[in-house]
């Protein structure tokens, strides 16, 4: 008999989740209390992290809905230039940042819009998310959430 590790645990909580039907909401909050049950200590340094993003004020300077963004040039998943001038000019945008392939709330979040984004598409939109990990981690987030939008990627998340 094996016992699956912390990782293999969590991969199988993220599959049953992404598979729940209901809104993502109901879906990240149903991973997150299993994942306090599964290990209790991980889940508090997963909340100690939050608290101290929030404490710093991690995204307070973020355009809120409909404001501008600042312009930028970043590389996708196949290493193509993505310009948010261009992209504004073919319509709106849904623009959705992640952590990282590695992350299972990030995960669950790209599954999501990959799912909606037909919808955004008839509605004349598109979706765009931006991670700061590189090409390879880029394209695996992609393939992981069978994506058709662009992952791109900024490795210092704004900072110039």
């Amino acid at each position: 008999m094996t016992t699956q590790s912390f990782a293999e645990q969590l991969n199988v909580l993220t599959q049953r989740c992404r598979e729940m039907d209901g809104p993502l909401s109901v879906r990240l909050q149903a991973f997150a209390d299993e994942v306090r049950s599964l290990s209790p200590s991980f889940a508090d340094i997963v909340d100690r992290m939050v608290i101290r993003l929030k404490l710093s004020g991690a995204g307070e300077s973020a355009p809120a809905l409909g404001e501008a963004m600042t312009p930028f040039v970043l590389p996708d998943q196949d290493g193509h230039l993505t310009n948010l001038d261009d992209v504004l000019q073919r319509g709106p945008a849904v623009i959705s940042f992640h952590r990282g392939h590695w992350c299972p709330y990030c995960r669950l979040n790209a599954d999501a819009l990959a799912k909606l984004e037909p919808e955004v598409a008839a509605a004349g939109g598109q979706i765009i998310a931006i991670t700061p990990e590189t090409q390879e981690f880029t394209g695996e987030l992609k393939s992981d959430a069978n994506a058709t939008f662009p992952i791109l990627t900024d490795v210092d998340n704004g900072d110039r």
